[in-house]
């Protein structure tokens, strides 16, 4: 059985939810609480890529505060979007799941049923 990880938010509802969707699935899964241990620049590119998204943009909460105040909606720079979500980890979109090759955002949390 291989084993899922999830960069959870304890405090997020979507990601406790896919959390419990993944553990009802009796699948193992490694918690990485990415506020507290935040991602490297290498880290969050490397998800970019299991996830298919194109843009670093794709992966921020744009609602955050930290995303006004750093002034980053006319930023096109996808290393400096990078960065800003390693240095701003609250600026990273909660939960993201992984087997290892591939990962999908739990928004909704149902979306984690395509790697269980």
């Amino acid at each position: 059985m291989s084993k899922l990880t999830i960069w959870h938010n304890p405090r997020c509802s979507k990601s406790r939810q896919t959390l419990k969707l993944i553990e009802d699935a009796g699948k193992a899964v490694e918690i990485v609480l990415y506020l507290d241990n935040p991602l490297g620049e290498a880290e969050i590119a490397d998800l970019l890529l299991k996830l298919g998204f194109q843009s670093a943009r794709d992966l921020m909460r744009k609602g955050e505060s930290i995303y006004r105040e750093l002034d980053l909606k006319d930023v096109q720079d996808q290393d400096a979007l990078i960065k800003a979500m390693s240095d701003h980890p609250k600026l990273i979109e909660r939960p993201i799941v992984s087997d290892g090759q591939t990962a999908i955002l739990g928004r909704p949390p149902e979306n984690v049923n395509k790697l269980l």
